[in-house]
C-alpha cells in the first residue's frame, strides 16, 4: 500500500453525498484545462488516482476478511481454552480461585439441553395436514407481470407502480494489459504530489 497519496486522490477520499463537492469539481476542471501537460498525462493522473482508491478498498476488504477469520479462530480457541481450564480445575477439585487483578475464576456447571431432531418421512402427507408455510414469490410475480398471460392472471391482484432509478454516469478506469511505467506520467504525478 502506498504511503503518499496523489493530490486528486486526497480530494476523492473526502467526497461525500452530504457536501456540494464544488472544490473537487473545480480541481478536476483545472486538471482537464491544464494544457501544459499532454491529454494522456491528465488521463493517467485521473485514472491512477481512481485506481488508488480502488486499491485501498481491495486492501481493506482483504484485511477485513483476514480479521474475520482471525476473530473466528480466536473465538474458537477461547472457548476451547475455557473448557480445558474448567476440566483441569474440576480434576483438581477447584471450583473457584480468587485473583489479585481479576476478581476470581469460577467454573460454570456443565448443562445438557434436550432437543428433538425431526426427520420428515413423507413431505406430501405432512403438507396435506396443513403444516405448510406460504409466502408470495415476488420475483415470480414481477417476471409474470411482463407477459400477457401473467397480466391476465394477476389482474386486480397486484398493483404496479412504475419507478425510475437513475444511475449516475461513472468513469471506468481501463488498465493496459502490459503495465509499462511512463516517465512523463510519473513526472506529472511527482509534480502534483509536491504541489499538494
Amino acid at each position: 500500500m502506498k504511503l503518499v497519496n496523489y493530490a486528486l486522490q486526497n480530494q476523492i477520499e473526502y467526497l461525500s453525498e452530504d457536501k456540494t463537492n464544488n472544490h473537487f469539481k473545480e480541481y478536476l476542471q483545472n486538471i482537464l484545462e491544464d494544457t501544459s501537460k499532454p491529454y494522456y498525462q491528465r488521463a493517467d493522473y485521473i485514472g491512477l488516482s481512481l485506481n488508488e482508491i480502488k486499491s485501498k478498498i481491495d486492501y481493506l476488504s482483504k484485511d477485513i476478511s483476514e480479521l474475520q477469520a482471525l476473530k473466528k479462530k480466536l473465538t474458537n480457541a477461547l472457548e476451547i481454552a475455557k473448557e480445558q481450564v474448567a476440566t483441569i480445575f474440576e480434576a483438581n477439585g477447584i471450583d473457584r480461585i480468587d485473583g489479585n487483578i481479576i476478581s476470581s475464576l469460577t467454573i460454570s456447571k456443565s448443562t445438557t439441553k434436550e432437543k428433538n431432531i425431526v426427520n420428515i418421512l413423507d413431505e406430501n402427507k405432512i403438507m396435506g395436514l396443513g403444516f405448510v408455510k406460504f409466502s408470495v414469490d415476488v420475483e415470480a410475480v414481477e417476471k409474470a407481470i411482463t407477459t400477457k398471460q401473467g397480466q391476465k392472471e394477476l389482474k386486480g391482484l397486484v398493483e404496479v407502480t412504475p419507478m425510475s432509478i437513475t444511475t449516475p454516469a461513472k468513469v471506468k478506469v481501463n488498465m493496459k494489459r502490459a503495465s509499462v511505467n511512463n516517465s512523463e506520467t510519473d513526472e506529472i504525478l511527482i509534480i502534483e504530489e509536491q504541489v499538494a
